[in-house]
């Protein structure tokens, strides 16, 4: 069997170009029998780390490497060079030149310049690329002597055996042309031949997906002559035999593939950590200033030294483990951000559950009181990287970054990357784009797609009916086919959203480096860079701190209280009373319906039941939730196996919840150390069966060392065996119990504020989602709904956010469309010394700003210009023409002649119209600037059928328990919008939204009612709807529609009648004709049709009318007026 390695391929991180897949890839290596193989991809080494991992576990050796691009004064041809990492030197220089080409020389694409291939070539193997080096394109001008110049520079730089002539073969005339003159150049300069495949896909057939990549990534059609193509389909992974029967007359250019391979020296060393010191002052000693830190703050927050060993203990793990710098560094910056006035959250992830932590102000959790477990957080049997990540007030997390920076050098420092990749849908529309097929069906199939990239294509063709059906059609089947070979690839890369990297060295002794966004990021993701050692800190952006601290300021600027969020008690009876009214809109983790519901069932009245009950309330521990509540109503009826399992259960009323309660039945029931028991509930986590069978064994009968086991401690073994089966199969749901308590203490803040302080609450949380219309509209109804007066926004008297005025609260400038930053701070500026009292006072005053045309169109109809003394109508008409005669008045004077303003001021008061448009026109435009209604709903004037007691309001739904699903409601609803769906049989159903002046219900209408109402189904029609209540698995109230009846004419309905049409046969096509009529006026009533031959009376299925004049008068057209009946 003959040998041979690929030295030149491109994996799918050679970004819409390459189209090997890593674990395929190096599978067909091993599968042709290669030992070795490597990765180029195009200026990065995205790729290169997860390369390397599957090659070494699959047995193949891993060639780390890149094709970098050389600058040149022309940047228009290609001069590519092929870099191989020989050992690790070779690595750290590859680096530097990678990054270089990112970071300093970005043009159109990473760029090297040869000074820079100069400084950095120890280590690294040089490959000049056939077609696409500078040699070759030398050699096609017929340069010779410039080619032969070229050949010298690089044997230089890189000596007599690291620099290499590339030899392809992939049929072409160029490569016929020049090959015989590498041969040539390579005996005149004894450089060596080696011979690759320049491979882009993995076998012959793939071609045709590689193509499509190509016209992805270049925004190109199929079809389109001039674009980014390979000349054939021989650019694929060939075997050792035939990439020796292409290169059979010189054999050494195989041979020198293997030399390459057997001379790389390279592995990447996963043990090591590289923390940075938090001083390098040669005496400071990071150990004792960590010491000195925890005792004082211990002493600060407990007042005897009862947990002084617990914190002796975790310092002793932490300098053991080498973490010491690491906790001084975050208590370093948290205290900058701290004393800077920037919000830091309690602390998520399993930080919490350090003292240490706490006593360094990271953390304001106390681990003690809440019980939790410091091996949950750093497991001295388990060496990884601790792992905090911290919350910041979104507005200012970027202040606490640039501290990070400017304290350890900017090299030292960067944001982590991330990389989209191709979903399922977005593979369907592109190969669509790509092929030219008819944009229609391309739509059609796609929505067939689930949006959630989790659902694979393959996935939707066995489940979806609907899509198998389009495939029929051969364009369809193709554009699937190769959309289901792409699926999945890397497409773009961007900036992680919280992660960012420390060094003790610059980044690029460890790491390339590249740009996204502006930022300086790594080329490996935030696994990696954990996997290669490095300090990893998610820098969080919670905007619910902002809305904490804001809500604080405004409570001090109209309440002239000065309150901290430690100031806040955690047995507040106000805030319990909100929660157990499911009033949690708006606060922090506990806002979504379902979780509202549950509260109401839960009934909080402390901290801990709001730690359970976020935990409880996810997919999995949800089944628990019935035995919890249930226990928490009579606590005395739970028995426990052990009196040793009540202190451990009995906070969650015998329920298993979390992750330490877990570890806590190992260490107390069957002897585990808090480290092994963590370890155990890992194993557990990951459903690592062989793991979870030998440790059964240890935990109930020990392991004859240090773990005595639950039947030696006194455990009945049928207990013991069944209580290890529900943790198994719980401990994949179990949740942290320290990240929920960090979460809980939020919601409990955020819920304390809105109970105590509900004016400052709401105006911080609404002025937060300003740019979200949904969730502003949602706060806006439970503002309503809480008795607060919301002031529609006005020129003379609204800012930027939300504001506090005496009782009520005035709407925010920043939430009108159109209407940015600028213009506002023009708006307040202009009204200091006096208000605005006309239109054209407004106008003049803010001529020669940034206030533009768009702009004063969106504030009138906003109503923020009703208290001018003038109606919209005439605002509207009349401000463009009064905008260009001020800016035509201030190009005709001087500058310093302004007085003449004063004279225009009246200049159109006879132009004034004192119409005003009607209702619903005024509130259309306010739901086109906001988003929403704003002074009014329209479903406000149809409030008589609610007091008519015909019909209930969306509130009185939603309050309807689990003991009435299926009862039959009608409920008096405005449509928001309408989403159509064909089911699997090809029948079109659909999901409605609905709301009124509060609240918002989802509403299912399913085909054979589709069918009836689907053409009344328009967005902005109110109606009342009739049909059943279906409580959705989270507990969400929904109505599956059965009628629908307009609003406007509901109260108007006396006793249903039903029409009779007579005829005197049930002929098909004269029913047919009929059907067709009266589907053309849908109402409420049933059709009967009296058949007098045979004197039988039929209803037509599905068919109800509104019995009108019009159809009245069509009927007695196509029949008699006798043969006409309503009663």
């Amino acid at each position: 069997m003959r040998d041979f390695v690929h030295l030149h391929l491109h994996t799918e991180y050679s970004l819409l170009d390459g189209f090997c897949r890593i674990k395929e890839t190096i599978e067909k290596a091993k599968n042709l029998g290669m030992k070795s193989v490597a990765i180029t991809d195009y200026g990065n080494m995205y790729g290169c780390v997860d390369f390397y991992i599957e090659a070494k576990k699959q047995g193949v050796k891993p060639i780390i490497g890149c094709e970098v691009h050389i600058e040149t004064r022309d940047r228009t041809k290609n001069n590519n060079l092929i870099l191989l990492c020989e050992n690790m030197k070779g690595y750290k220089n590859l680096i530097k030149i990678v990054s270089y080409g990112y970071t300093e020389n970005y043009f159109d694409k990473p760029r090297v310049k040869k000074s820079i291939l100069e400084k950095y070539s120890e280590g690294l193997i040089c490959i000049s690329p056939s077609l696409k080096g500078e040699i070759g394109r030398f050699l096609l001008e017929d340069r010779y002597d410039t080619a032969s110049e070229t050949v010298e520079y690089y044997k230089n730089i890189y000596g007599n055996n690291s620099f290499f002539l590339e030899l392809q073969n992939h049929s072409l005339s160029e490569q016929k042309k020049i090959n015989p003159i590498l041969i040539e150049l390579s005996k005149q300069f004894d450089v060596p031949l080696v011979a690759t495949n320049d491979v882009h896909y993995l076998d012959k057939k793939d071609s045709a997906a590689h193509d499509v990549l190509l016209c992805i990534q270049d925004g190109k059609k199929l079809s389109d002559k001039k674009r980014l193509k390979l000349p054939n389909s021989e650019f694929y992974f060939k075997s050792a035999e035939e990439m020796y029967n292409l290169f059979r007359e010189i054999p050494e250019a195989i041979e020198n593939t293997t030399k390459i391979a057997d001379r790389i020296d390279f592995d990447f060393d996963f043990s090591k950590h590289y923390i940075p010191k938090f001083s390098y002052d040669e005496n400071f000693d990071a150990k004792k200033v960590l010491y000195e830190n925890c005792i004082k703050g211990y002493r600060e927050l407990y007042k005897t030294d009862e947990n002084i060993k617990r914190l002796e203990y975790e310092l002793n793990i932490i300098d053991k483990m080498g973490f010491n710098d690491y906790f001084l560094i975050v208590q370093d910056f948290i205290m900058f951000a701290k004393e800077s006035g920037i919000y830091v959250g309690p602390g998520r992830g399993s930080g919490g559950a350090s003292l240490a932590a706490y006593c360094l102000g990271i953390t304001d959790i106390d681990p003690i009181k809440h019980k939790l477990h410091f091996e949950r957080f750093l497991n001295p049997q388990r060496i990884t990287m601790p792992d905090f990540d911290i919350d910041f007030e979104d507005e200012r997390r970027g202040e606490v970054i640039e501290y990070v920076r400017k304290k350890y050098g900017k090299k030292h420092v960067a944001n982590i990357i991330t990389f989209g990749t191709l979903g399922a849908r977005a593979a369907i529309r592109d190969v669509g784009r790509v092929l030219d097929v008819e944009h229609k069906k391309i739509d059609q199939m796609a929505k067939t797609i689930p949006a959630s990239n989790r659902v694979s294509l393959s996935d939707s063709l066995e489940e979806n009916e609907r899509l198998r059906q389009l495939l029929n059609d051969n364009k369809l089947r193709r554009v699937f086919d190769i959309a289901v070979q792409i699926e999945g690839v890397p497409r773009h890369t961007s900036t992680h959203a919280a992660g960012i990297v420390v060094s003790s060295k610059e980044i690029t002794e460890y790491v390339p480096l590249s740009i996204q966004d502006g930022n300086i990021t790594t080329q490996y993701n935030k696994n990696l860079i954990e996997k290669l050692g490095l300090l990893k800190i998610d820098f969080l952006g919670l905007r619910n701190l902002t809305i904490l601290k804001n809500t604080l300021n405004y409570i001090k600027e109209n309440k002239n209280i000065d309150l901290s969020l430690s100031d806040i008690p955690l047995d507040d009876k106000k805030t319990f009373e909100l929660l157990q009214r499911g009033d949690s809109l708006g606060v922090f983790q506990l806002e979504g319906h379902g979780l509202r519901s549950f509260l109401r069932e839960l009934k909080p009245d402390k901290l801990e039941d709001i730690v359970a009950g976020t935990s409880l309330y996810r997919p999995g521990p949800m089944d628990s939730i019935g035995t919890y509540l249930k226990n928490k109503e009579n606590p005395n009826g739970i028995k426990y196996i052990s009196e040793k399992l009540e202190p451990i259960l009995s906070p969650t009323y015998g329920c298993l919840v979390y992750q330490e309660q877990v570890m806590q039945i190992f260490r107390d029931l069957a002897g585990y150390s808090l480290a092994g028991a963590d370890l155990v509930r890992r194993a557990m986590s990951k459903k690592d069966m062989a793991q979870m069978m030998r440790e059964k064994e240890i935990f109930l009968n020990g392991n004859g060392d240090d773990i005595e086991g639950c039947l030696a401690l006194g455990i009945n073994k049928r207990d013991a065996e069944n209580l290890y089966d529900s943790m198994s199969e719980f401990a994949n749901y179990a949740f942290n119990k320290t990240h929920a308590t960090g979460y809980a203490l939020i919601a409990y803040q955020s819920a304390y504020l809105k109970a105590n302080y509900p004016h400052e609450y709401m105006t911080a949380l609404m002025s937060s989602v300003m740019g979200t219309s949904n969730k502003l509209s949602s706060y806006i109804r439970n503002l309503k709904s809480m008795g607060i007066q919301l002031l529609m926004p006005n020129i003379n008297y609204s800012y930027s956010d939300f504001k506090i005025e005496g009782e009520s609260i005035r709407f925010g400038l920043k939430a009108i469309k159109n209407v940015g930053s600028n213009i506002i701070h023009s708006i307040i500026e202009g009204r200091k010394y006096k208000k605005y009292d006309s239109l054209d006072d407004f106008l003049t005053r803010l001529s020669g700003t940034s206030m533009n045309k768009k702009a004063i169109e969106s504030l009138i109809k906003s109503g923020s210009l009703d208290g001018l003394g003038e109606t919209r109508k005439s605002m509207l008409e009349r401000f463009e023409s009064e905008m260009d005669a001020i800016s035509r008045n201030r190009r005709t004077n001087a500058p310093g002649q302004i007085s003449f303003f004063d004279e225009i001021l009246d200049m159109t008061s006879s132009k004034k119209n004192s119409e005003e448009f009607d209702e619903k026109t005024l509130l259309d435009m306010e739901k086109e600037i906001f988003g929403m209604y704003l002074s009014s709903h329209p479903i406000e004037e149809f409030s008589e059928i609610i007091k008519s007691g015909r019909a209930m309001s969306l509130h009185e739904f939603i309050e309807l328990g689990e003991s009435e699903e299926g009862k039959k409601c009608s409920v008096l609803a405005m449509i928001n919008s309408v989403k159509k769906k064909k089911t699997k049989k090809g029948s079109m159903m659909a999901f409605i939204s609905v709301s009124d002046e509060i609240n918002t219900v989802n509403v299912n209408v399913f085909p054979k009612v589709y069918e009836i109402y689907g053409g009344m189904l328009q967005p902005g029609n109110s109606f009342v709807l009739e049909g059943r209540l279906n409580i959705r698995h989270d507990g969400i109230n929904t109505l599956n529609l059965d009628r629908l009846f307009a609003a406007n004419k509901y109260l108007q309905r006396t006793e249903v009648k039903k029409l009779y049409v007579k005829v005197d046969n049930w002929e098909k096509e004269e029913i047919e004709e009929l059907t067709k009529l009266l589907r053309k006026y849908r109402g409420e009533n049933e059709v009967v049709v009296f058949e007098s031959s045979k004197k039988i009376a039929r209803k037509i299925k599905d068919i109800y009318v509104d019995i009108c004049d019009e159809l009245l008068k069509a009927l007695y057209e196509l029949y008699s007026e006798e043969r006409i009946i309503v009663k």
